[in-house]
């Protein structure tokens, strides 16, 4: 139960300004059709966080406990100050586009996932875990917590958000993460 709740949170708040909230906006301004957005990001979330999640249980069985404690707590707490660091939409003209919203919100989606910070969160939560299960699971619902608002109001901005003060507060998060690992495993 602690993976899920930890990898839900954990990705919910750093998925707070990221780029691929960011996408999600885009795309529902542009298709105002939420519902294959949605179930495009809940897919491409799913693949790209299974494939995270076992590269982090792979890579956990590579190394001594006490090493990959180290490595895990550390990179949390890189992971905290990379969160301090603003993300930038990419592009808006994707031939993708041409495909509809499902298709184009999987394939972006996959793609902005890769070594983006949710996706190294994922690996990090399922080295420390050993649930893998709840890891993607709770990843997954993180993911979609912060993004279906974003894809349901459409027109609201992201700019209105705090996003300084969430991304301090993420960052203080995954540091705690990562303090917590390197004190008590």
């Amino acid at each position: 139960m602690e993976a899920l709740l930890t990898s839900t949170v954990a990705v919910a708040i750093a998925e707070i300004g990221d780029k691929t909230q960011l996408l999600a906006f885009l795309l529902a301004t542009r298709f105002k059709r939420p519902m294959p957005i949605i179930m495009g990001i809940f897919v491409a979330t799913i693949a790209n966080h299974a494939a995270a999640a076992w590269i982090g249980d792979w890579a956990a069985g590579l190394v001594s406990s006490q090493v990959l404690n180290w490595i895990v707590g550390l990179s949390f707490i890189a992971v905290a100050i990379w969160i301090l660091i603003p993300d930038k939409a990419d592009d808006e003209n994707n031939r993708l586009y041409q495909y509809g919203p499902f298709v184009a919100s999987l394939v972006l989606f996959f793609i902005a996932e890769i070594g983006d910070k949710t996706q190294v969160a994922t690996v990090l939560l399922a080295a420390k875990y050993d649930d893998l299960l709840m890891v993607v699971v709770g990843t997954t619902v993180g993911m979609l917590l912060a993004n279906v608002p974003v894809v349901y109001a459409g027109q609201f901005s992201a700019e209105r958000l705090p996003l300084r003060w969430i991304r301090m507060i993420t960052c203080v998060l995954f540091a705690a993460i990562g303090i917590a690992t390197l004190i008590w495993n």
